[in-house]
């Protein structure tokens, strides 16, 4: 068996330069995990930065900045990744892969660490841009720590979603129907739209509750700074989405077993 071929391993060099190669060339990534979180973060920042006091703008633009950051992820694995794998399963391409001796568990480890990879890269862009042109605070360590577990927990619960809803519906029009759908549902409800979590109706608020991109875009600059927080509430947000995941994933690997047998 040659070497680097992805076919007697989880992950080669070969298998991730291909996946990377597929996550960079897809242009839906690029627009809403790169371009959309840099514009709207410049443009909210500036416009509150103007109704803002001096002794405060850093404050506000660090909070505005960290409650942006889950935009990454949620357009990076939940759109990209989804309409990327409904594309291929639409051409049979899972199926064609497997015939020359890829199997699904190689090709799935090498997109998750290709995907990862592409995520931190649009985090750098994020960071670059955010430090260079607006007034940010320096994190305590133990705060940055925890924002990117956030982030990362975040993300995982995504890739399960968007893999579970691609592999269910399996069309692309759909499936890009679906997940832009819950991406603009979770900015509207979690407060990146440029309404905040407090100026929104009391009953939208019991749902904005139940999405853990709320507390990150409410709370994230209490984490940020080290201040004391109470992570129960987002923990149970946490962990009620991913019960989501597990079940849709649930009812994606019974669905595969069908089809097989």
């Amino acid at each position: 068996m040659k070497r680097g071929t992805g076919k007697g391993k989880l992950i080669s060099l070969q298998m991730l330069s291909f996946e990377f190669r597929k996550a960079v060339g897809n242009p839906y990534v690029h627009i809403f995990g790169v371009g959309m979180p840099v514009l709207m973060m410049l443009i909210i920042t500036y416009t509150v930065g103007k109704m803002s006091s001096p002794e405060a703008l850093s404050a506000v633009h660090t909070s505005i900045f960290l409650g942006m950051g889950p935009m990454i992820p949620m357009a990076t694995l939940f759109i990209g990744y989804g309409v990327s794998l409904a594309q291929e399963e639409e051409k049979g391409i899972p199926q064609r892969m497997e015939l020359f001796g890829i199997s699904a568990s190689v090709t799935l480890c090498n997109r998750i660490l290709a995907e990862l990879i592409f995520m931190l890269i649009a985090f750098v862009i994020y960071y670059v841009a955010g430090y260079g042109f607006v007034d940010l605070e320096v994190p305590t360590a133990s705060g940055a720590a925890l924002y990117a577990l956030c982030i990362l927990a975040l993300s995982g619960i995504l890739f399960v979603l968007s893999h579970s809803i691609a592999s269910l519906l399996k069309k692309f029009g759909l499936v890009y129907c679906v997940t832009m759908l819950l991406y603009f549902g979770m900015m509207i409800l979690g407060g990146m739209m440029g309404v905040s979590y407090d100026n929104l109706p009391a009953g939208v608020q019991v749902l904005a509750k139940l999405l853990p991109v709320t507390y990150i875009s409410r709370d994230a600059y209490q984490i940020w700074s080290g201040e004391s927080y109470q992570f129960g509430p987002m923990l149970q947000a946490y962990l009620l989405l991913a019960a989501v995941a597990g079940i849709l994933l649930f009812f994606t690997v019974r669905h595969t077993r069908r089809k097989l047998h």
